[in-house]
């Protein structure tokens, strides 16, 4: 308001002898015009779907963010802008961005957090953040249910973009993924990862803590098999990360509240779609397993992820999200169905790079009978032993990475999941 008064006010009269007054800046009704033909630009580019469910993720805009940020550049050139956020941290190998009103804006690197030398974030500039990445359905989604879900397409790297209410006001995280799918080799995943991905039927899990890689390694395994194998691909996920081509596979990608409306429900449908591999991007809920467990069992490969920590405790939450009663079907069902179980974890090496190491369950013979009887002690001792099979204890992983040198023995201790026994490890006593 005091801005437009001043601005309409008529000009006070310069004594000589002293320079004329710089003009004023623009007014809050200036500002608001400039901002609503930004606006504008914006909706022109991206529709959100009138169909779309509230609180779900939406799909990449059509025209790349960096332009809708290059357009911002111009309008206000002395605001750091989202796109130099986001490319800053893709030049310098960060994962994340943390932003938030009352915060000084923030990157993760290689699992740790950074502060940066940017200002703290007022309101207005946080605001303008979001215009520059969302359409003003989705701002206004979230302005509804104080969280939103998305992602969105630069021409370095995808976003995927989290945009929450808090104590000191509205905050986002922002996901970093590059466009460039990594093969397995450049992973350095165990050679058990190509052979499980051979199979034609039955339930593949990789499992992890969030940031712990899943995505990555399971769109290496994707390609992998889109590069050598004529199958037939369907993607359910939310939101889309890692955008893959057609191949020698045909891949279909679908996104949650964008192409479906429920995981659950896009699941089902898939099983009339005529496909060989169906990746489901989180087993979230009994509804999800049930489905999943089906099309394993009627000849088709399944992958999905969960945020368990191993692979033995991958097993008992999937059967904890079953009664009593139902827990003996369920454990002959899984072990019927089950192809192998992969659950990672990140850590830091001395290169100051990050390494990935491994749980892997392979279900054999042995295994299967073990789940059907729920003796998941004794899978885990088969475990450290049957590594002609592929299989492989995280602490068996931690300690290969610190023969080699990768990592240090106070890394491999603090990722340990059973720190006594890794410690028996590092003094050779197992």
């Amino acid at each position: 308001m005091t801005d437009t008064i001043r601005a309409s006010s008529p000009a006070p009269t310069v004594p000589r002898g002293i320079p004329p007054a710089p003009p004023p800046p623009p007014s809050l009704t200036q500002r608001q015009a400039t901002q609503t033909l930004d606006m504008s630009a914006q909706r022109s580019t991206r529709v959100a779907p009138n169909n779309a469910p509230p609180a779900v993720s939406v799909a990449p805009t059509s025209a790349p963010a960096a332009a809708q940020g290059n357009m911002r550049v111009q309008s206000n050139p002395n605001r750091l802008t989202m796109a130099q956020l986001i490319k800053e941290a893709y030049d310098k190998g960060f994962s994340d961005i943390h932003l938030g009103v009352g915060e000084v804006p923030r990157f993760r690197n290689r699992g740790e957090i950074e502060l940066t030398e940017y200002p703290q974030t007022d309101k207005e500039t946080f605001m303008g953040w979001l215009h520059e990445m969302m359409s003003e359905e989705e701002i206004r989604r979230f302005q509804e249910y104080l969280e939103f879900d998305g992602a969105t397409q630069y021409d370095f790297a995808r976003v995927r973009i989290n945009v929450f209410d808090s104590l000191l006001g509205p905050a986002m995280v922002l996901r970093l993924i590059p466009l460039k799918i990594l093969t397995m080799e450049q992973l350095r995943l165990p050679p058990v990862f190509r052979d499980v991905c051979h199979y034609h039927k039955g339930l593949i899990l990789v499992t992890g803590p969030t940031g712990s890689g899943k995505s990555t390694t399971m769109a290496a395994m994707m390609d992998y098999m889109n590069k050598e194998m004529p199958r037939h691909i369907i993607t359910i996920e939310d939101p889309i990360e890692f955008v893959h081509q057609s191949k020698k596979s045909l891949i279909k990608q679908r996104e949650v509240g964008m192409h479906t409306r429920k995981f659950d429900n896009a699941l089902k449908a898939a099983l009339r779609e005529d496909p060989d591999v169906i990746l489901v991007g989180e087993m979230r809920d009994k509804e999800t397993v049930n489905t999943a467990l089906k099309a394993a069992q009627t000849g088709h490969l399944v992958m999905g992820t969960l945020h368990t920590n191993s692979a033995v405790k991958t097993i008992e939450r999937i059967l904890n999200l079953y009664a009593a009663e139902e827990q003996d079907a369920m454990r002959v069902a899984v072990a019927e169905s089950l192809v192998a179980v992969i659950a990672q974890g990140l850590c830091r090496t001395t290169d100051g790079k990050r390494a990935a190491f491994h749980d892997i369950l392979i279900n054999t013979d042995a295994v299967k009978e073990w789940i059907k009887d729920g003796k998941y002690d004794e899978i885990g001792e088969l475990m450290k032993q049957a590594s002609f099979d592929g299989m492989i204890t995280m602490n068996q992983a931690l300690l290969n990475l610190y023969q080699e040198g990768r990592i240090t023995e106070e890394t491999a201790l603090e990722m340990s999941p059973t720190p006594n026994e890794m410690a028996q490890f590092l003094r050779g006593r197992v």
